[in-house]
């Protein structure tokens, strides 16, 4: 089946944002579309589609006109083994103690790491990612200041990285969800990839809303490697189940939204405790006091 791709660049993030929710709407329908801040140092940004049939070039025109971008660009994309490309180019990831890799490179892990297995598939978080990997990061200084997590969720888990890096540092049985069930099928199939079935349950939930979870909490440490507007959404539910003391690790924040999420997370008693960021990306470590 071949695929196609259409994009175009613009020079500031509210107008790619709205430009690519009105690609959403198109007929025929994108399979996927991204909005990203190019890292040339332009400061532009980019917003692409991809599609099963030929895009219709006369809408992208009009979009693009209306939303003040350049030209479309519209290529068809040989067909490929998407996955097994990514599994051949994604290089493993070092995030302080946790070494991430593929099984192709199962021959590159060091003797002194937590190597966690993660293979390429339909949901996000191998690792390469900057919020993904400011989140391991995150969680190994947590680690290296003492803490150990007795009780921890990984909210919106994608391939379970975090909930599975978790646990391989800590004694205890680690909750992971996400709202997608393949995300979950995905995240499963790490689990068992790392030996830590019994110890990681992944379960299909948006937010905190499951029996499992609701009967787990208060958590010593959430992940919510998510997006701004659901982790504005899920504050309330957080700040309800996590316990006195206890961490938020959040990100999925652009630099210029992190201000926004640390405020509506102090007015319900989760204060800053470190800020971290990577490329666009900012990572947030939170205290509940």
């Amino acid at each position: 089946m071949p695929t196609y791709t259409g994009f175009t660049t613009l020079r500031e993030s509210t107008s790619a944002e709205a430009l690519g929710e009105a690609m959403e709407h198109l007929s025929p329908e994108p399979t996927g579309v991204g909005v990203f801040e190019m890292e040339d140092g332009s400061g532009r940004w980019e917003v692409g589609g991809y599609f099963t049939e030929c895009p219709d070039e006369v809408a992208l025109a009009l979009l693009s006109a209306a939303f003040d971008a350049s030209p479309f660009v519209i290529s068809e994309l040989p067909e490929t083994d998407w996955v097994a490309k990514v599994r051949r180019d994604l290089k493993p990831v070092v995030a302080g103690r946790f070494f991430i890799y593929g099984n192709h490179d199962k021959d590159k892990v060091p003797k002194d790491c937590i190597a966690v297995l993660i293979e390429a598939a339909m949901a996000f978080g191998t690792g390469h990612h900057g919020t993904t990997l400011g989140c391991l990061k995150a969680l190994d200084q947590l680690a290296e200041d003492g803490f150990i997590g007795k009780n921890v969720a990984d909210i919106g888990c994608g391939t379970a990285v975090l909930a599975i890096a978790s646990a391989s540092i800590w004694p205890n049985p680690v909750l992971a969800s996400d709202i997608d069930p393949i995300a979950v099928e995905v995240a499963e199939v790490n689990v068992r990839a790392n030996s830590l079935k019994g110890k990681v349950t992944c379960v299909e939930a948006a937010g905190f809303n499951n029996e499992m979870l609701l009967k787990a909490a208060p958590f010593d440490l959430v992940f919510g490697n998510i997006l701004k507007p659901p982790l504005i959404a899920l504050a309330p539910s957080m700040a309800a189940n996590i316990s006195r003391g206890g961490y938020a690790i959040l990100s999925g924040i652009l630099r210029e939204q992190a201000e926004e999420v640390i405020d509506c997370y102090a007015e319900i008693g989760l204060s800053l405790l470190r800020r971290d960021e990577i490329a666009e990306w900012s990572i947030l470590t939170l205290i509940k006091s």
